[in-house]
């Protein structure tokens, strides 16, 4: 076969080679990659108790990288809901401070305070 025609064509060529470089940068991400809204979600929050400077925007940011490097998302996600509901009043609020949901609060607490230490001192 020719160059030119067939499986050798230059452009289905630049395309195989692109898929199988798509796929090689797939298969790198972390499975524990956070969603770009979770991402942001918690650099405004982090933001709102730090101050709106482009210096607590880059520690949030890189706060929040560690945070994800440590813990899986959907533990960060349960983690983050516990909070949520405890801040609750009735019996269902008192539910969530039962200890049976203390260890995934503490892993959240440590993640953030590793990020804290690298990032912000």
């Amino acid at each position: 076969m020719a160059i030119g025609t067939g499986l050798f064509q230059p452009r289905l060529l630049a395309a195989a080679l692109f898929a199988l470089g798509a796929g090689a940068a797939a298969a790198q991400t972390p499975a524990n990659d956070f969603p770009t809204e979770a991402r942001a979600d918690y650099v405004f929050a982090c933001m709102a108790a730090n101050g709106q400077t482009p210096d607590a925007l880059k520690k949030c940011a890189c706060s929040i990288d560690v945070v994800a490097s440590i813990l899986p998302y959907d533990k960060y996600v349960e983690a983050e809901t516990v909070l949520s509901l405890r801040q609750g009043v009735g019996r269902q609020a008192t539910m969530f401070r039962a200890a049976n949901f203390e260890e995934m609060v503490a892993d959240l607490r440590r993640a953030q305070a590793e990020g804290e230490i690298r990032c912000f001192y």
